[in-house]
């Protein structure tokens, strides 16, 4: 992953996301306040579109070779890097895949650190786009390719305007309400304990076309932990 010289978003809201985790109980050893922080895209477009624009820049990309690797218009991708539009999650994982990058890096949070064998609730980083989409970040490991998340999506909301594709392979599980994916061609309703699973390369959005909050467990490997996989060294500790 390219370096680049620090780009900080700024002060994000330390608010819990509505119908989340429960606060600990009075008493408890956990009962200090959270620090779970929710970092609004909405708030942020232009530190967000910049550092966007320097990984395209430093890599050498045109807006219109980030375009063709998500499915997105160059127009789009723009007006993303000059903060002129709050992108949706999908269009944010999009675009940080082509990138070469978790959508994590985009909002320099902390996830290259060292992390303790347990990551609790109050620690998880929460970002919420315009649309009311909410992604939990529970597990986020750069070196091995994975985003362990959980997505909330309000009713009417959806991962993003249009379906985009981007590199690697995706599973998802839901935990509550429904959801439809909409896998190229296809559409799939899936109810509480349905689970799905497809290339990220196939164009896709996620839609809650219900009447109550959906819930979702999300997992997405990048292409590096597929090419790892394929060479055998899945399963090494470094």
């Amino acid at each position: 992953m390219p370096l680049l010289s620090p780009c900080t978003i700024g002060t994000v809201s330390t608010r819990p996301a509505d119908g989340s985790i429960p606060a600990p109980a009075a008493g408890s050893e956990s009962a200090a306040p959270p620090r779970r922080t929710v970092v609004a895209a909405e708030e942020h477009l232009a530190e967000l579109g910049g550092r966007i624009r320097a990984l395209r820049v430093e890599q050498g990309l045109t807006l219109q070779t980030v375009a063709e690797r998500t499915g997105l218009s160059s127009s789009m991708v723009s007006m993303v890097e000059r903060g002129r539009t709050s992108p949706s999650i999908g269009t944010l994982i999009a675009i940080s895949s082509a990138l070469g990058v978790h959508m994590a890096d985009l909002f320099e949070l902390d996830v290259d650190g060292s992390r303790d064998v347990v990551q609790r609730a109050a620690d998880h980083q929460i970002v919420e786009t315009a649309n009311g989409v909410l992604r939990r970040l529970v597990q986020v490991d750069p070196r091995r390719g994975l985003e362990l998340v959980v997505n909330e999506y309000e009713p009417g909301t959806a991962s993003a305007v249009q379906v985009t594709h981007h590199g690697g392979y995706e599973y998802g599980y839901v935990l509550e309400g429904t959801l439809t994916v909409e896998l190229q061609n296809s559409a799939y309703a899936l109810e509480p304990g349905d689970s799905i699973a497809f290339e990220s390369t196939r164009p896709h959005r996620i839609v809650n076309r219900g009447r109550r909050r959906a819930r979702a467990v999300w997992v997405n490997l990048s292409p590096r932990a597929l090419q790892t996989d394929a060479a055998g060294d899945g399963n090494r500790s470094d």
